[in-house]
């Protein structure tokens, strides 16, 4: 997802707030994962840097961080920073992988893989970012830690399928949706809050709960973005989802609200100006307050999720769900 200019400040305030180690561990995960895409061949480490560049904030790895706890001992750094370079890893697969499926040009405003080498090219690009990322984790020797990825991997491609199969579906409603963007997002914050909380010795339940709310904000809120754009904000043209037929939030609501939209086939809506013209008519309908609403809900499940903490790493976690809504605004 693009950024706002209000996001960058956010950022900053959280990364202070999380403690002395979060700045220069975020530095430390930008170098290894350079170090990462670089390391098979030039063909690839071309393919799999531009990928990581586009990978956005780095909120994922962020939390990691953060639920590891603002006095993090040193020996546990390495740990932790394994953790977070492994959770942004396989970030940055489903996003070359997503493109392959969806043959998008652009990811955040730059050209994507699979338009520039290729579907083989991209795939085997998605496939080495996976695959090192458990290279990565492997590194702490904790089996637990491992699960915790492997299981989020699992509800990743779980998700990714049912997306397929809901397709161009007028039926779709809110429950199978949100069920989906849990498997799709919410999973992989979730094993982030876990795998730092694992690292602490913290209890892993609350604030795996805490990320996969935050995660189900964050896509909710992408599908928003989606259908209001513009471009150069989001760095694709707006109703891509529409244009692949995917069903989201926004749409199934304006279809409950706008009769007419209801008989809307999304595959007649082929070109960007026809993807252009139904997100006006999902703006007209109020389905993005609707949308909003929802995606509110979430932070506010996430903030209630959230278990006895210091006062330092419990605002600083208080400022990521805040900052999820605020860049949106």
């Amino acid at each position: 997802m693009a950024s706002t200019p209000s996001a960058v400040p956010a950022l900053e305030a959280v990364v202070q707030a999380g403690g002395d180690h979060v700045a220069p561990l975020l530095e430390r995960v930008e170098r290894r994962l350079v170090e990462v895409a670089g390391g098979h061949g030039p063909e690839l480490a071309e393919h799999a840097g531009a990928t990581i560049a586009a990978g956005g904030k780095r909120l994922r790895p962020l939390l990691v961080l953060l639920a590891a706890g603002p006095e993090l001992p040193v020996p546990c750094y390495e740990g932790v920073l394994n953790a977070a370079v492994a959770v942004e890893l396989v970030h940055s697969a489903t996003l070359v992988h997503d493109d392959v499926l969806d043959g998008a040009e652009l990811r955040r405003g730059r050209p994507t893989v699979v338009a520039v080498a290729g579907r083989r090219m991209a795939t085997a690009t998605g496939d080495l970012l996976f695959s090192r990322a458990f290279a990565e984790l492997a590194r702490n020797r904790r089996t637990d830690q491992i699960r915790v990825l492997s299981d989020a991997s699992s509800a990743l491609a779980r998700g990714e399928l049912l997306q397929r199969a809901d397709a161009w579906k007028a039926e779709i409603d809110v429950d199978r949706y949100l069920a989906r963007c849990e498997l799709k997002t919410g999973r992989l914050f979730e094993a982030a809050c876990r795998l730092g909380a694992l690292a602490r010795g913290l209890a892993t339940d609350a604030l795996g709960d805490f990320g996969r709310h935050i995660g189900l904000a964050f896509q909710l809120l992408d599908d928003v973005l989606d259908v209001t754009g513009p471009a150069e904000r989001t760095g694709k043209h707006r109703g891509t989802d529409l244009l692949d037929g995917t069903v989201t939030l926004p749409l199934i609501l304006a279809r409950e609200r706008d009769p007419a939209l209801a008989a809307v086939s999304l595959r007649d809506v082929r070109t960007p100006s026809q993807a252009a013209a139904l997100c006006d008519r999902i703006e007209a309908s109020g389905a993005l307050r609707s949308a909003r609403s929802h995606a509110l809900d979430a932070v506010a499940q996430a903030k209630a999720a959230l278990p006895e903490l210091g006062a330092r790493q419990r605002d600083a976690l208080t400022l990521v769900a805040d900052g999820v809504v605020e860049r949106y605004a």
